[in-house]
């Protein structure tokens, strides 16, 4: 008995639309992950790219659960003695919301070649307009 194990040509890839507003991150980056694996298809295979197109909007009205909307911190070193730098998460979700969405979908992807060309595959956007409208993406009920 072999392994069945789809090629390029039997994979469908779909775009989804998936609106942020008033919705946990971390409970929306996994869905968002999710898809772009490619999970949810009876024909998963972790060393293949077989995930879905996954738009977001509205990243900019993302909220955290609990009092974690003032205290939770992010931190980044920038290799220099002295270069630690930290940014509150309310500070983050003003200034660059979209990095901030894209920062934790890549937490729960692989980090390999295969993760970094799922996470092409996620196009994060401030307000509720997106350039996609070409591609007929479905919305996504959560």
């Amino acid at each position: 008995m072999k392994t069945y194990t789809p090629s390029i040509s039997e994979i469908k890839r779909e775009w989804f639309v998936v609106d942020a507003k008033d919705r946990i991150l971390g409970r929306l980056a996994t869905r968002v992950a999710s898809l772009l694996m490619g999970k949810g298809k009876p024909h998963f295979t972790p060393h293949l790219d077989v995930g879905d197109y996954v738009i977001v909007i509205n990243a900019d009205k993302v909220v955290l659960s609990g009092k974690k909307q003032n205290t939770k911190t992010y931190y980044r070193y920038t290799g220099y003695p002295g270069g630690l730098k930290s940014v509150v998460f309310s500070k983050y979700v003003k200034e660059k919301p979209e990095e901030l969405f894209t920062h934790a979908v890549w937490g729960m992807l692989p980090k390999n070649k295969l993760g970094r060309k799922m996470l092409s595959k996620l196009f994060v956007y401030r307000g509720n307009k997106h350039p996609h409208q070409a591609q007929k993406p479905e919305p996504l009920k959560l």
